[in-house]
């Protein structure tokens, strides 16, 4: 293991936290209660989540390649970061324009019946797959570039320890936001919205032009 490969492992990671970044400063603008023990829940989550996606691809070339060949690894490989791409992009899209929605309806609501938004387990999970499921694309990527099951183990460390730090960076930024927006819980949902429908699009062109 060389510095120069230490280095890649590591930008690779802060690059496959981004979607966990823009989601955790959306929890962190919507959810009213967030707290220190259900912030480092959600970063627990994203960083497991994004970690996990990559081991998965990984193994799953692996066993494609021992039963059916090299060229059908690779083929696999390539049909699976297509589809996770376009999953991940769905997923995203759907929650972000959700959000938007009944942010848009929340602001039309009376004062006296406007309910900010509290935290929910089962969101957080949603959230933590759709964040890292296009991260299964980079474990194909490790299937070809690396040889050594320590190094994969090695690999996925660092992203869930990077994406578990940045994720709770973007929870903090997130409340000091809403603090400045003075709880206006509505207006931090649609752009929480945006950030996420942006951030869905963002997927599909990083796939296609490599950005």
């Amino acid at each position: 293991m060389t510095f120069e490969i230490l280095i890649q492992i590591i930008f690779l990671g802060i690059g496959l936290s981004a979607d966990a970044f823009s989601v955790a400063l959306t929890d962190g603008l919507t959810y009213s209660d967030i707290n220190k023990k259900k912030s480092f829940f959600i970063a627990f989550v994203f960083g497991f989540m994004q970690a996990l996606m990559p081991l998965i691809g990984f193994w799953l070339v692996e066993v494609v390649e021992i039963t059916a060949g090299d060229i059908a690894g690779e083929n696999a490989g390539q049909v699976m970061a297509t589809v996770v791409c376009w999953i991940a992009f769905a997923l995203l899209l759907f929650i972000g324009i959700k959000m938007l929605i009944e942010s848009i309806l929340e602001m039309k609501k009376p004062a006296e019946e406007k309910e900010p938004k509290k935290f929910s387990l089962k969101e957080v999970l949603l959230y933590g797959i759709a964040t890292a499921i296009d991260a299964l694309a980079a474990g194909v990527a490790m299937h070809t570039g690396i040889s050594t099951t320590s190094t994969v183990w090695l690999h996925v460390s660092i992203i869930l320890v990077l994406t578990f730090s940045i994720s709770l960076f973007g929870l903090f930024l997130g409340k000091q936001i809403m603090k400045l927006l003075k709880g206006k819980y509505e207006i931090s949902g649609i752009i929480g919205g945006i950030i996420l429908i942006l951030f869905a699009v963002w997927v599909i062109l990083s796939h296609y032009l490599g950005i």
